[in-house]
């Protein structure tokens, strides 16, 4: 039996775990050991040691404490945490095939400015897209102050800014099914698929990828899902901090417990009405305000 190596949590599962050992590339299924009859909960991005036993199973033997962690709000009023150690989230949609979604790329942004972490934009098959409306969301997302790049990685174009943007970066990469993540990953190098741990425990699989690419100071996981990312049950008063050109337009509001939906007096829809917020940012903001 081997001593304890240290590794990246990418997946998790009821009973087990995708860890990435620093040493290796190719992530490894492990089992979380049982302590004082409840087992280790890990989550993508949690460091931890794990130990390799003779007939070449991998134990996880225990997490290391968080810098951080993501917690996501349940309808119930209840806090999941999704992942440890992140800073980013790199958002990625594509402009075309399948169409933009911008009202999860904008609840995705939002849960990242509730989280207080950085988020970047990440647009994909600019080739498939009509070029004027493709220059005129960039230009909404980098106006709003997130980094925006364009990444056709099959094509390799723009690969080496995303690889610059992500130096140092602790990252998760989310967004819809049919975007071209899996592309962006063999276009970095990383690995390419890797099934996930079933909720059901070791020894069954999803068809779910789950990814890292490592940088020499940081990483990238593609793990969870977008549902993941929901901002459960939220205030519009809570909502409106999610959204960063309308917390200066909210302040101006009649009424202080203003939903920015209908009411009179309302300094979100003035802002909408003059210009100052684009009518697909407030087209989200009310999806998801409805949807709490």
């Amino acid at each position: 039996m081997n001593g304890p190596r240290r590794g990246l949590v990418v997946s998790t599962g009821k009973n087990a775990a995708w860890i990435c050992l620093d040493d290796e590339t190719q992530p490894r299924l492990a089992q979380l050991r049982r302590q004082t009859g409840k087992r280790f909960m890990p989550v993508p991005g949690d460091v931890v040691y794990v130990r390799i036993l003779e007939d070449e199973k991998t134990v996880v033997d225990r997490v290391e404490p968080r810098t951080f962690h993501l917690e996501r709000r349940t309808i119930d009023g209840r806090a999941k945490t999704i992942a440890a150690n992140v800073d980013t989230l790199a958002t990625v949609t594509a402009l075309a095939d399948p169409a933009p979604r911008l009202v999860t790329l904008d609840q995705l942004l939002a849960f990242a400015e509730l989280e207080s972490i950085d988020a970047m934009v990440v647009l994909t098959k600019p080739d498939l897209s009509d070029p004027a409306a493709t220059r005129d969301l960039a230009g909404l997302y980098t106006r709003l102050g997130y980094r925006t790049l364009f990444l056709n990685p099959k094509a390799g174009e723009n690969v080496e800014a995303l690889r610059e943007a992500l130096q140092g970066r602790h990252a998760l990469l989310c967004g819809n099914s049919g975007v071209g993540k899996s592309s962006i990953f063999r276009a970095l190098g990383g690995e390419g698929h890797v099934g996930e741990v079933s909720r059901h425990g070791i020894g069954r699989q999803t068809t779910t990828v789950a990814r890292l690419y490592r940088l020499p100071s940081g990483f990238l996981i593609d793990s969870p899902g977008v549902n993941e990312f929901g901002l459960g049950r939220i205030t519009p008063g809570e909502l409106v901090q999610g959204f960063r050109e309308m917390r200066e337009p909210a302040a101006t509001c009649r009424f202080t417990d203003c939903t920015h939906l209908v009411e009179p007096g309302c300094g979100v829809q003035a802002a909408v009405a003059d210009g100052r917020i684009a009518e697909s940012r407030y087209t989200s903001y009310k999806s998801l305000a409805q949807a709490s």
